[in-house]
């Protein structure tokens, strides 16, 4: 499994965001690498993700938002959302959760 893995919510609907894509990135000093790079499954979840470890540093995880709210033809105030985190020593494993709607989202460490 993935050091890294995630689970997107449609808090609206209440359903899975299903097919949205997630971006994993490392950032530094030198920019951002993109490190994977997968849609959501039929639950909403992203459970390969990346390597089962990570170097020490600056993560971020890109929700492409407005993509996938436009395929459902529905308005969105966020064209994507960022999540920017640290991999720390002896923290593992990294679950984050996104509660998205339209126009709100928030997120989470998961189990």
């Amino acid at each position: 499994m993935s050091l890294v893995t995630t689970h997107v919510l449609d808090t609206v609907l209440g359903l899975p965001a299903t097919g949205l894509k997630v971006r994993l990135e490392r950032v530094d000093g030198d920019g951002v690498q993109i490190v994977d790079e997968r849609k959501t499954d039929s639950e909403g979840r992203v459970l390969e993700l990346g390597p089962e470890t990570l170097a020490l540093g600056a993560y971020r995880l890109t929700f492409e938002t407005g993509e996938w709210f436009a395929q459902q033809k529905r308005p969105t105030l966020y064209p994507e959302v960022a999540v920017t985190f640290d991999v720390g020593e002896e923290q593992g494993h990294l679950h984050l959760t996104l509660l998205l709607a339209p126009f709100a989202y928030s997120t989470y460490r998961g189990t």
